[in-house]
């Protein structure tokens, strides 16, 4: 397998509206990624399942079979019914957008869909939460459980640094792709070659810095998102004070002088920031942009009722075939990540 054939092939990765198959979680265990407020996280997962379980399935990987009858037990007991299929993948963490499985679809002469997972490197976001072993070798366990192969492009990548339209623009950050603790010995023109290679993107546009409080470096699902093939909604920060007020005001700038694979214009609709949240004096990278788009649902995090009403009206634009919920999520962020964090799409093959 040589670096440009998934891409040569025809294969390319789908925009995250596509129809899925599933949902990929990582059930949470990590008491330490949620340190003194861990126990309400459990029960946000039970939310997570129940809205998506109507719409699609839902794939949980657990560490085995006492892990799996624990959490069958909370999901019964949170009124959650429905074929939830657990596999006994054991993570060192919950975060499944950055160690699940990266799937990439082409289409034969025949019509018919084949699918490849990438796995990526993945070193816990610049080695910052050792150990994660367990967490990297997710992406192969699954590959083999379904019989899809699976193909090891050789460099660190999380999913929560890359957005995708579907057609051939990726949306990503400097501070996190350009970050030395991922892949020192590559420049931005190698890193762009991984993802055309192996992720069938022809457009590759780069934003700068992230959200204050990100212990990712800026991973571009807290910023800036793909709501259409040329549509984005991004972030802004309307008090000067906040840290976060000028690098969301220079990525919007980017955005509006920025065009996808055909050298047309972004459209760029903007999401307000929520109120600073803090917890042991941390700041807390809540975003509305680290919403997830399953089938008929969008699963919105809720974290102050009047941006909550101004995020949920936006997004409700933008998706007007899907109802979009929201989920508190007050709890789930003192982890440092929300929904699009914790889920990882399988689209579907049949249309």
């Amino acid at each position: 397998m040589t670096r440009s054939s998934l891409a040569s092939q025809g294969f390319r990765m789908p925009a995250e509206w596509a129809r899925h198959r599933g949902t990929w979680l990582s059930w949470p265990h990590r008491e330490s990624s949620w340190p003194g407020r861990f126990a309400p996280v459990p029960a946000v997962f039970v939310e997570i399942v129940r809205h998506l379980l109507p719409q699609e399935e839902v794939h949980i990987n657990v560490a085995g079979p006492e892990m799996e009858e624990s959490v069958r037990g909370l999901l019964t007991g949170g009124g959650v019914t429905g074929r939830v299929q657990f596999h006994h993948n054991p993570t060192n963490d919950a975060w499944c957008r950055d160690h699940g499985p990266i799937f990439v679809q082409r289409e034969t002469a025949s019509g018919r869909r084949e699918e490849v997972i990438v796995d990526w490197g993945f070193n816990a976001w610049g080695g910052k939460y050792p150990p994660f072993d367990s967490d990297d070798v997710v992406p192969t366990r699954i590959g083999g459980r379904f019989g899809i192969r699976v193909v090891h492009p050789g460099i660190v990548m999380e999913g929560g640094s890359i957005e995708v339209n579907g057609r051939g623009t990726l949306l990503t950050t400097e501070s996190c792709l350009l970050n030395p603790n991922r892949n020192p010995g590559l420049t931005r023109e190698q890193i762009e070659g991984y993802l055309r290679d192996y992720l069938g993107v022809t457009k590759i546009l780069w934003l700068g810095d992230g959200i204050e409080g990100d212990d990712t470096d800026g991973h571009v699902d807290d910023l800036t998102r793909f709501v259409d093939e040329s549509s984005v909604v991004t972030v802004v920060e309307e008090d000067p004070r906040d840290p976060n007020y000028a690098p969301l005001r220079e990525n919007l700038e980017r955005l509006r002088r920025m065009t996808d694979q055909n050298g047309r214009p972004l459209r760029v609709l903007t999401l307000p920031m929520p109120p600073a949240m803090y917890q042991d004096d941390q700041r807390l990278p809540a975003s509305y942009a680290n919403f997830y788009i399953a089938n008929g649902v969008v699963l919105l995090p809720a974290y102050h009722p009047p941006t909550d009403a101004i995020a949920r009206e936006t997004l409700a634009r933008c998706f007007p075939g899907r109802e979009v919920r929201l989920v508190d999520s007050r709890d789930l962020v003192w982890g440092l990540g929300s929904f699009h964090c914790v889920t990882q799409q399988w689209p579907a093959l049949a249309p």
